[in-house]
């Protein structure tokens, strides 16, 4: 197979990462519309993710927010945004910048984004396919794990999952299941 050499991956998790952006500049501006709200899931390791030394302990690799009733002082950048969220009784101040995102949903209205680090060895591969991330259900917020969705792209979060349903012992690990945009639009 050909090399891709515009890159699309690459294109395609920046303009998502923009969907992003804008959505948290909205609600930096006018605050969360509706019943919207927002699970972030972001690498802590990633450069630039400034945590306090007890955040980083306790996260060491990977950390989900949510943004509902609790957050202050958002503010976002073209690169990066700061929230404020109370940690059992204790404000922290979080810096994430945009490329540490790993995983954005809104289950209010079921939609949500995840995105897959890509890395050089992805585009010199034989098959310019990027490689599989070890757990790619791991950057959905805990209560809503339901099988293994495909990197960015939309997903479908449950509303209400059914634990029973949260592991299918016959799907195998690692795998993910081809989901086309148009089954989330409203027709």
């Amino acid at each position: 197979m050909a090399v891709d050499h515009i890159r699309y991956d690459l294109l395609t998790q920046q303009a998502l990462r923009a969907v992003v952006r804008r959505v948290l500049s909205d609600v930096a501006k006018s605050g969360l519309p509706g019943e919207h709200h927002f699970y972030v899931t972001f690498d802590t390791r990633a450069p630039g993710v400034k945590l306090s030394a007890r955040m980083r302990e306790q996260y060491p690799e990977e950390m989900t927010i949510v943004l509902q009733h609790q957050f202050w002082d958002l503010a976002v950048s073209d690169a990066h945004f700061e929230v404020a969220l109370s940690f059992n009784g204790i404000s922290e101040k979080l810096h994430v910048p945009l490329d540490a995102i790993k995983g954005f949903f809104d289950p209010s209205v079921q939609f949500g984004l995840q995105f897959e680090e890509i890395g050089d060895a992805a585009a010199d591969s034989a098959d310019g396919e990027a490689s599989a991330r070890k757990d790619p259900a791991a950057a959905r917020p805990p209560a809503e794990h339901k099988g293994v969705a495909p990197s960015v792209a939309a997903v479908p979060v449950p509303a209400n999952p059914d634990p029973a349903e949260t592991e299918d012992p016959d799907k195998p690990s690692g795998g993910g299941e081809v989901v086309r945009l148009d089954r989330f639009r409203k027709k």
